[in-house]
């Protein structure tokens, strides 16, 4: 049915929601910006500077642009110093069986990711040279829920939308597979919406839904 299946990175093939949680609420905190995890759910799939700019509209001040960078950069320092962290064990079992079962049954696989680290967290567990093509934050200019990086994804596996899947835990990024013409399948949060094609319990249920 499908010849391609596009997936998001954090949340779907592992978790580093945690540390992107941390890095932010450091920085807020230290600004004396109000941020909780009822606010982190808004920068799900979201761009580092767009997450940015959603923080900073509880801030006191303007920043700057050059300001906005800095921070930014700050953060991803933050962040990339908790992803030292992660490991192999990061990977379960059941989500790096289930990907080799895929590749098995001739699927491309590929990544499509906001993260402008995402070769990074996967060298971390252990995916480096696992997936087909890469598509992340390093080579878009826009982030979901526009449909760019799943575009690209599609695009770097020769492949057509309508002939791949994309697999989302957030809203946003279920968003942008319908803007782009793919179907979709919903996981965590993701898996209530109503524009999903698929909702997931697990990510074992992908070989349910690929036959």
């Amino acid at each position: 049915m499908y010849k391609g299946i596009i997936f998001d990175l954090d949340g779907v093939i592992c978790f580093t929601d945690r540390y992107h949680y941390q890095a932010w609420k450091k920085l807020a905190d230290e600004r004396g910006i109000p941020f909780d995890e009822e606010d982190n759910k808004r920068l799900r799939g979201v761009s580092r500077m767009d997450s940015l700019d959603i923080i900073l509209e509880k801030a006191d001040r303007a920043y700057t642009d050059e300001e906005k960078a800095r921070m930014a950069e700050e953060k991803n320092d933050t962040y990339r110093a908790l992803l030292e962290q992660m490991g192999p064990a990061d990977l379960s079992d059941e989500v790096r069986n289930t990907l080799r079962e895929l590749r098995n049954r001739g699927y491309k696989l590929a990544i499509g990711s906001s993260s402008k680290n995402t070769k990074t967290i996967l060298a971390r567990i252990g995916l480096s040279d696992f997936f087909d093509a890469i598509s992340d934050g390093t080579n878009i200019t826009r982030s979901k829920p526009d449909p760019e990086v799943f575009l690209k994804a599609a695009e770097f596996i020769g492949e057509d939308p309508k002939d791949c899947m994309v697999v989302e835990d957030a809203d946003a990024g279920i968003e942008a597979a319908c803007a782009g013409g793919f179907d979709s399948a919903g996981i965590g949060d993701a898996a209530a919406n109503a524009k999903a094609t698929y909702r997931m319990r697990k990510f074992s249920d992908l070989l349910e839904i690929a036959k």
